[in-house]
């Protein structure tokens, strides 16, 4: 872990959703690698890449991390766009200040065309009820199309 900090697993809510110590909706997940779908999301699909050991930023990932970590990203937007077929994809990450969980975590969102995104970075309220009612078969779908996309 970098910057000298103390860390305790239990006190960081990324770490716990990355260990299951929490409820999740899981898609996929690797020996280093969990990925579930955001509990608010911006469109079908979005889903958290979080790293199951404790990182906080980009630069302290170990290799193996690393990797898996951009595996998942590609596999995620294999799987997207095969049940979705969205416009884009858009891969980002928050660190420091605006990072609400201390943990690092990779956004892989669908995008629509001419969606705006500036929402995504602010506090207004995303009209996605439907969404959220949805997560279950959203969580049942993706799941499929990722264990489907392995054995190709």
């Amino acid at each position: 872990m970098g910057n000298n900090q103390v860390h305790n697993d239990e006190e960081c809510l990324g770490c716990s959703l990355a260990n299951e110590k929490l409820p999740v909706n899981i898609v996929y997940e690797d020996d280093f690698v969990t990925c579930i779908l955001d509990h608010d999301p911006f469109n079908e699909g979005h889903t958290l890449i979080l790293p199951k050991k404790h990182f906080r930023y980009v630069d302290d990932f170990d290799a193996e991390t690393a990797v898996a970590v951009m595996n998942a990203a590609q596999l995620l937007s294999k799987t997207i766009k095969k049940l979705y077929s969205p416009y884009g994809i858009t891969i980002c990450q928050n660190g420091g200040g605006v990072d609400e969980l201390t943990h690092y975590h990779m956004h892989v969102v669908p995008r629509e065309k001419n969606q705006s995104f500036k929402s995504f970075f602010s506090d207004e309220v995303w009209e996605n009820e439907h969404l959220k009612n949805k997560i279950s078969v959203t969580r049942s779908e993706m799941s499929r199309a990722l264990r489907e996309l392995q054995v190709l």
